[in-house]
C-alpha cells in the first residue's frame, strides 16, 4: 500500500471512531439506565417534538428525553423569534411535556434565570452559524444509526458548530457528531 493510500485508510478510520463513540460513563450512570428504560414508553420521537415546536413559528436550538421526577419528559428548546434575532431580543424558551399521551402537550417556560439564557443564547449562536436544521440532523442519524435518538445539542468542535447526538440502542449509549 502507498504512503498515502495509508494516511486515507487512516483518516476514514479515525473520522469513525470519533463520529460514533459509545458514551463511556454516562451508559454506566443510574440516572441514564432509568431514562434508557424510559424510553420505550414513549409515543414520539424527537423528531416529532422538533418538528410540533416548529409549528409556532419558533426555531428549535436544542431537543432532549430526560426524567422530571422520575417521569419522562420531552424538552425542546427554542428561539421564539428566529436564528436571526440576537437572543438578548429573541424568546428564548423551552417547550416540556409527557410523550406518553397519543397527543404531546408541552409547557412553555420562557427562560429568565442565567444558567437558562447563557445556555440557550450558545444554542441559538451555534444553530445559526450551521447550516441545518435540527430536524434534519435528526433524520440523518436516524437514517445511519440503529436504535433511538434521545438527545441533539449544538456544541463547538474543532472551531466548527456540530450537534451531539445521542442514540440508545440495547442499553448502551452512542455519541454521533454531526455538521450543522
Amino acid at each position: 500500500m502507498n504512503p498515502l493510500s495509508v494516511l486515507s485508510v487512516t483518516v476514514v478510520l479515525m473520522m469513525t471512531m470519533f463520529g460514533v463513540m459509545p458514551l463511556a460513563n454516562a451508559d454506566d450512570s443510574k440516572g441514564t439506565q432509568a431514562l434508557l428504560e424510559a424510553l420505550g414508553k414513549s409515543k414520539h420521537t424527537l423528531l416529532d417534538g422538533v418538528q410540533e415546536a416548529t409549528k409556532g413559528g419558533a426555531v428549535p436550538i436544542s431537543a432532549k428525553f430526560e426524567l422530571e421526577d422520575g417521569k419522562l419528559s420531552l424538552s425542546v428548546y427554542t428561539a421564539g423569534k428566529g436564528l436571526s434575532v440576537a437572543p438578548e431580543r429573541n424568546v428564548l424558551q423551552e417547550l416540556s411535556g409527557s410523550p406518553e399521551q397519543d397527543k404531546w402537550e408541552p409547557k412553555v417556560e420562557v427562560f429568565k434565570d442565567v444558567p437558562h439564557v447563557a445556555r440557550s443564547s450558545e444554542q441559538l449562536t451555534l444553530m445559526a452559524l450551521g447550516k441545518s436544521s435540527l430536524a434534519d440532523t435528526i433524520a440523518r442519524v436516524q437514517k445511519t444509526q440503529s436504535g433511538t435518538v434521545f438527545s441533539v445539542t449544538p456544541i463547538i468542535r474543532n472551531h466548527k458548530p456540530v450537534a451531539e447526538v445521542l442514540v440508545a440502542e440495547k442499553g448502551k449509549v452512542k455519541k454521533v457528531i454531526q455538521p450543522l
